[in-house]
């Protein structure tokens, strides 16, 4: 049988409260049958003593293996055959049991806030068999708690507002703080809430930390934030306890407990009478300490006024006046009103006592500048008859300056709106006249821009439109509505309605159109009957036309109007002779083909006379052109000894670095081509082969001169003035020879100049540069 010995004097008290024997270990020791001091033993039944829980204080657990208790069992005589072996939570790790003896030790200290308890169970086996010797035993281990950890509360800085004014215990906040020891055991966990700091406008409960107000009439005009340091103390607040603080900070929020107030009682304003109806003028500003809408103003005119007005900027809580009329310098310089401000929101509970408003006197004063013109009317409006002579009277126009000195003004009409300059305009009393005669057809209404300006200023200016209006005369006969497609057939019958006329007028008479239709002669083909209604029908006199006889009649139409003075017109209208149906449809127009023994009239012999004469013109003209193009120019000639225009990229050889043309003709036939040099390589001598001039005189170029100018003189194609033909070949023989440079040696000194003095007078001046370089005659 296996028993427990417990070691926690609470335990003991709990099970024998009558026991007579001291508290000591000895006693403890009865506990397991073993005899105590006095040589005494309990005596108990088997297992009825047992007890299925060991208690253990964290403080103490760990150690150095710490005793926790011992199990014995009845089996165990103390042979050393018994072996008691422990398994479950934490056994062999946490929990170490001796084999031999039954004592449980602790390895390492524990942590209640971790784990509370532990379940084993305890065997008893034969050490020899390995057998149980009693049936398992469960037991558990039961840390006790001690005060090892601190209150901590859940935020290290709490933020809250309270309204300013507030009554002495309003709540603001609670904080709360957690201790993690046993809340059930003892006063570990027993917490106690105190103030540090915030007295004395805040207290704390102390059971469960709120924070109340704890000083009347807080103003937060005179101090907003305050800091207050709460702290938390378990051991239900007494020696020896752990705690710990939080900080909480504490806005007094804002409630409108003040009237808005001027700084000053009265402002001055100046304003310049050109400023536009709805411009600002100036700004007063009152002053209310609240912040948000408990500082949010209005602005009035007390008893309002006819030139000014207020309103509130909303973002600066300003008062800005306004001009609600025009202000005038020379009718009213100062003006002097009342300004009324007030909270736009009031909170009842102060505002007994206190006037939430405040008054402040406003003066203005106007001055003056320099104003444009003004005219008396804006804008004119003026008829005038058309057909008015140039220089006639169409209206007037007045501008005056509303200064006070009224200086004088004169008048202009802004070219940009007259651009046919049919009006003008007296610079002096502003008389508008005609330039031109005006034409109500071509333009019923002219809008021009008179300008004022002042004499003395002229950057004063104002405009005004004039509208003209054309008034109509009658002026304009009476026309064909469109143009007429008439037609009569051959096979017509007298009296035959051909065709319906109308007609318009572009003038506008009062009474409306009244057109009357005749016909100027008295025409035996057609005739006229004027239907009254603007319209006329066109009849026919006689029956039988024909195509052969005449294609097309030509009927002139006489209209005239009702107006005064009356217009008239004629117009023609042009009948055609067609061939018809036997329903009077239209089938052809065309006159018929006639033969050639009737004979052509006058006008289609000119006609092809015309034709024939313009037919020889152009032939010719071709002729003559294809002529001139058959000539070979002068220029092509394969003898023609002028050069080519040759276009060079590059600074060449010149003439005898390309083969673009042929002057061999005017080449000396002495001259050998082998003594030519190139002159787009370096010679391959130094010195190069000077010839000695030819005396003999150039017959070949003059026999070649010769015999051009005898072809052109009997050549008849050649153009019938003389032309000059320019040569820009030296000539290799040349007495002077090549002069280019591009024959020279590397250096000058390898050149003897001395020849160029035999020359004569003309090469005189270029012997003097070239000999006075020699590089003998330097030394």
């Amino acid at each position: 049988m296996i028993t427990n010995q417990v070691l926690l004097l609470l335990m003991l008290s709990i099970l024998w409260p009558s026991m007579a024997l001291p508290f000591t270990p000895g006693n403890i020791g009865n506990l397991f049958g073993m005899p105590d001091s006095d040589g005494r033993v309990l005596q108990r039944s088997k297992r009825g003593w047992m007890w299925n829980q060991f208690f253990l204080l964290e403080e103490y657990a760990g150690n150095d293996h710490q005793y926790v208790g011992k199990l014995h069992s009845n089996m165990d005589r103390g042979a050393g055959n018994v072996k008691y072996v422990l398994t479950g939570e934490g056994a062999g790790s946490l929990f170490l049991i001796d084999e031999k003896s039954g004592d449980i030790h602790a390895t390492k200290r524990l942590d209640r806030e971790e784990k509370a308890m532990y379940t084993l169970v305890a065997k008893v086996l034969d050490r020899n068999t390995n057998t149980e010797l009693e049936p398992d035993t469960e037991f558990n281990i039961k840390i006790h708690d001690i005060n090892d950890n601190e209150p901590k509360f859940s935020k290290e800085i709490y933020f809250a507002s309270v309204p300013e004014m507030s009554e002495v215990g309003t709540s603001v906040v609670t904080v709360t703080a957690d201790d993690a020891d046993d809340q059930t055991y003892g006063n570990s966990a027993k917490l106690v809430y105190s103030i540090l700091q915030g007295q004395p406008y805040f207290s704390v409960d102390s059971e469960n930390g709120t924070i109340k107000t704890a000083l009347p009439g807080m103003d937060r005009e005179v101090k907003e934030n305050y800091q207050v340091v709460i702290q938390a103390k378990d051991m239900a607040g007494q020696m020896g306890g752990l705690s710990g603080t939080t900080t909480v900070s504490i806005t007094l929020s804002d409630v409108n407990d003040s009237p808005p107030r001027f700084a000053n009682h009265s402002f001055r304003v100046t304003a310049v009478e050109s400023t536009e109806i709805g411009g600002a003028i100036g700004r007063i500003k009152a002053d209310d300490p609240d912040v948000g809408r408990n500082a949010e103003m209005e602005y009035s005119i007390v008893g309002g006024h006819d030139i000014f007005n207020i309103i509130t900027d909303q973002t600066t809580q300003e008062g800005v006046i306004i001009i609600k009329n025009a202000l005038d310098y020379e009718s009213k310089r100062d003006y002097e009103f009342r300004v009324e401000v007030r909270n736009t929101y009031l909170d009842a509970r102060f505002i007994h006592g206190l006037q939430f408003k405040d008054y402040a006197t406003v003066k203005v004063t106007v001055e003056d500048v320099d104003e444009p013109p003004v005219f008396t009317r804006n804008p004119y409006i003026i008829e005038v008859h058309e057909d008015t002579a140039a220089g006639s009277f169409v209206g007037v126009v007045s501008a005056r300056d509303p200064d006070a000195d009224n200086k004088p003004v004169k008048y202009s009409i802004d070219r940009h709106t007259d651009l046919e300059r049919l009006f003008n305009i007296d610079s002096v009393n502003g008389t508008i006249t005609t330039l031109k005669a005006l034409d109500r057809e071509m333009s019923k209404w002219h809008n021009i821009s008179v300008v004022a300006t002042e004499i003395n200023n002229p950057r004063q200016t104002t405009r005004v439109p004039v509208f003209i209006k054309v008034l109509d005369v009658n002026d304009n006969a009476p026309e064909f509505a469109m143009s007429y497609d008439t037609f009569v057939c051959e096979n017509v019958k007298a009296g035959q309605l051909i065709q319906t006329i109308s007609a318009v007028d572009t003038d506008e008479p009062l009474v409306g159109h009244k057109f009357v239709f005749s016909i100027s002669a008295t025409n035996p083909n057609f005739t006229i009957v004027d239907r009254e209604d603007n319209t006329a029908n066109i009849l026919t006199r006689r029956g039988g036309f024909s195509r052969r006889e005449m294609s097309m009649y030509f009927l002139p139409v006489v209209i005239s109007d009702n107006d005064y003075p009356i217009q008239s017109s004629t117009s023609t209208l042009i009948v055609r002779v067609c061939a018809c149906d036997s329903r009077g449809n239209m089938q052809t127009c065309n006159p018929e083909v006639l033969p050639f023994s009737d004979g052509l009239t006058t006008g289609a012999l000119v006609a092809i006379l015309l034709c024939v004469i313009i037919l020889l013109m152009i032939v010719v003209l071709f002729a003559a052109l294809r002529r001139q193009r058959k000539k070979e120019p002068l220029i092509i000639s394969k003898e023609d000894v002028r050069d080519n225009v040759v276009s060079y990229n590059d600074e060449g050889g010149g003439e005898e670095d390309t083969q673009a043309f042929d002057i061999g003709t005017l080449r000396n036939p002495e001259v050998m081509d082998a003594n030519k040099l190139r002159r787009d390589i370096i010679p391959e001598m130094l010195f190069p082969f000077r010839r000695t001039s030819p005396i003999k005189d150039n017959t070949d170029v003059r026999y070649f001169i010769n015999g051009r100018l005898q072809e052109n003189d009997l050549d008849p194609t050649a153009p019938p003035y003389d032309s000059l033909a320019t040569y820009a070949y030296e000539g290799s023989g040349s007495l002077a020879e090549s002069l280019s440079s591009l024959e020279s040696a590397a250096t000058e000194g390898d050149h003897d100049y001395d020849y160029l003095s035999n020359w004569g007078t003309p090469f005189k001046k270029l012997a003097e540069m070239y000999i006075a370089k020699s590089p003998d005659r330097e030394t």
